[in-house]
């Protein structure tokens, strides 16, 4: 906000210079972010902080800052209004029909008013405050507006209908040119200023062209009004329009400030304008004076601030502010904000003033006395960082969706009993989610856009019959190629084995899997003889319905159950200094058999030697009997203390020819 350095010090004698102030300013009250010259006058571009612009959206509020931080006598300008025996109630009526949203109008009726270009002085400050001079009127509102930060506006009374001003909501589709030749649509959200017949102005915000102040106009009523500073705002958003006048409504201004403006106002037009002021004014008040005490203990300040600062010094700091002060015992005072000061509610406002204005560069650095003891360990956060950079360091990228569904999303996934929220903020946000499947899938079509193959996971939360519960889900997603299953089937052992879960195998599912899931390649994950998990393709009818044109294999599983399995804890053996030797094996097994029936019984026979078994080859098809599948196993043997020659292999493999044959319906071959 700008303002005029030159006006600043009518307020406050020997001020220093305008690149000083504006280092004075910044270190203890608002950031001045330019100094520019203008003219005979320099313009401080002042960053008022959006608390204080109750008092400090004007230049009386600023040079009592300025005033406060140098120590300085402020001199505020003394009214000699001069009244006519004739009163404005006889010639201007009243009627405000909110006090919420108009705690209070003033307003005054001048005459015989000669409009013209405004004196000199008064347009070299509002140009150096970036306002166009329009004409003596208008100028004096917008003067006595940065003067003392409250809009005012001016009407021409012969153009109001019966001479009656009305506060009043808006109509529904009532319309209004403004002064800037704009026409608004309003609503019953919006305030007016209106007559018998229709709005004078947009309350708080811009003047009409109805009532508007030409060269002809000779009688005028000034508006001077506190109104709503919520309602200003969504006003100014409807229109899509703010002014200087609803900038400061927005932040909330002191009611009792009307009365001050508007007779400065009134004795300024009276001035410029040769007018006559007629006496009194017509108002309608709905506040009341509130006054705002507050306690402060001396060793609270000393606390919060780090610093030794007496009674007396802390005393004159609020009293060069403003305030009223009190002594009211040892080491504390009961403080009286300012009407002003519509920012003052704690204790810590105040210390916050008194810093402030003592300087924090004062304050001396000290390390602070405690004891700092390390935090317990969040198991649930360490457990959920290791998984996530566990499937990180696999290829897998992290993912975050919403946590809703569509009634759509649902039916395609089957889910029943799901939780519905009853005031869903959209229609595709009306569940709330029972897996994270859903929007890993919705995740796929998007990066399908660009990648032929997906690998995502998503750690979250899940809802279900009244309860909330941490899941790990994930999905291998191609467009076409290799089947993907024992690809995701690795990385879930992945994931176990480096999260120290033992004991994992996968069994055909118990119950219905649902409809999410393809019935030919699916299994539960169990470990420690409990289920914690889901393996398995998604169902084609599935994708088919969320437009997800590949094959997706996707992992479920209970992140609680699995975090309670897990452990840090490792065993370590020493690796075998003597070599390794790989032998292949073949065999042919009914179709029903798994792949871990056939690695059991080969670990089983070969005992210790065997210290890794693979699959790396299964056959269905031409070529083989029927009813029957290939298994094709790398065996790797190595032994802790010698290197094992041919004999010892030989030795070992044909006990496992003799176990895997022991079946009838088994056959290796050789």
């Amino acid at each position: 906000m700008l303002f005029s350095y030159n006006w600043i010090k009518e307020y406050v004698k020997k001020l220093p210079k305008p690149e000083k102030l504006a280092e004075v300013l910044t270190m203890k009250a608002f950031e001045v972010e330019e100094v520019k010259k203008t003219g005979s006058d320099y313009c401080l571009d002042i960053d008022v902080l959006a608390n204080r612009g109750s008092d400090c959206f004007s230049h009386i509020g600023i040079a009592r800052e300025a005033a406060a931080i140098l120590n300085r006598e402020i001199n505020y300008k003394k009214l000699n209004l001069k009244e006519e025996k004739e009163k404005a109630s006889d010639c201007l009526f009243l009627k405000v029909q909110s006090k919420k949203d108009c705690p209070c109008y003033t307003a005054r009726v001048l005459k015989d008013v000669k409009v013209a270009a405004s004196p000199k002085r008064i347009q070299e400050k509002l140009k150096a405050c970036g306002l166009r001079p329009i004409n003596n009127i208008v100028d004096a509102t917008n003067y006595v507006m940065l003067e003392t930060g409250q809009p005012l506006h001016a009407f021409d009374l012969d153009k109001i209908e019966n001479k009656e001003i009305i506060v009043r909501r808006a109509m529904e589709k009532e319309k209004i040119i403004a002064l800037n030749d704009e026409k608004y649509l309003l609503d019953k959200d919006i305030l007016v200023i209106a007559d018998a017949k229709s709005p004078l102005a947009i309350a708080g915000i811009k003047g009409g062209k109805k009532a508007e102040i030409d060269k002809n106009t000779k009688t005028i009523v000034l508006e001077s009004a506190n109104f709503d500073s919520s309602l200003i705002r969504r006003a100014c958003q409807k229109i899509n329009l703010r002014t200087d006048a609803s900038l400061r409504f927005e932040h909330k201004i002191n009611p009792g400030l009307t009365e001050l403006a508007i007779n400065r106002a009134a004795q300024l037009i009276a001035e410029t304008a040769k007018a006559k002021v007629l006496k009194g004014t017509v108002s309608q008040r709905f506040f009341k004076k509130q006054v705002k005490k507050t306690r402060l203990d001396l060793n609270y300040v000393k606390s919060l601030l780090g610093m030794d600062i007496s009674l007396k010094e802390a005393s004159e700091i609020l009293k060069r502010l403003g305030f009223g002060v009190k002594n009211i015992g040892p080491g504390n005072i009961e403080v009286q904000a300012p009407d002003f000061r519509l920012d003052i509610f704690l204790p810590e406002d105040l210390i916050e003033e008194i810093g402030r204005i003592k300087g924090y560069e004062n304050i001396p650095s000290i390390f602070p006395l405690a004891y700092l003891a390390p935090p317990k360990k969040n198991f649930d956060v360490f457990w959920q960082q290791t998984a996530k950079n566990i499937l990180k360091e696999t290829g897998f990228a992290e993912s975050y969706n919403y946590s809703f569904l569509s009634d759509k999303e649902i039916g395609i996934f089957g889910f029943s009993k799901t939780m519905e929220l009853e005031n869903p903020i959209s229609s595709e946000f009306k569940h709330l989610r029972p897996c994270l499947i859903p929007g890993l899938l919705k995740n796929a079509v998007s990066n399908f856009r660009y990648l032929d193959k997906v690998k995502m996971f998503e750690l979250g939360k899940v809802f279900f019959s009244g309860k909330e519960k941490t899941m790990l889900s994930g999905i291998l997603a191609v467009k076409k190629g290799q089947d993907s299953f024992l690809q995701a089937k690795g990385t879930v052992e992945s994931l176990l084995n480096k999260m120290g879960v033992s004991s994992v195998w996968y069994d055909n599912w118990e119950h219905n899997p649902g409809y999410i899931w393809s019935r030919k390649k699916s299994a539960e994950i169990k470990t420690s003889g409990k289920k914690i998990g889901f393996l398995g393709e998604i169902s084609s009818q599935v994708l088919k319905k969320m437009k997800v044109f590949g094959s997706v294999v996707a992992f479920e599983i209970d992140f609680e159950k699995l975090s309670k399995t897990a452990s840090e804890e490792r065993e370590y053996e020493p690796v075998s200094s003597y070599p390794a030797a790989v032998r292949d094996i073949a065999v042919l097994v009914p179709l029903g058999v798994k792949v871990v029936e056939a690695m059991n019984v080969i670990n089983s026979a070969a005992g210790s030697l065997a210290i890794d078994i693979d699959l790396f080859d299964i056959y269905e098809g031409e070529g083989l009997p029927q009813g029957k599948k290939n298994l094709a196993f790398h065996i790797v043997y190595q032994a802790k203390n010698k290197t094992l020659d041919s004999d010892d292999i030989n030795k070992v493999q044909e006990k496992v020819i003799k176990a895997l044959e022991k079946n009838p319906e088994w056959q290796v071959r050789r």
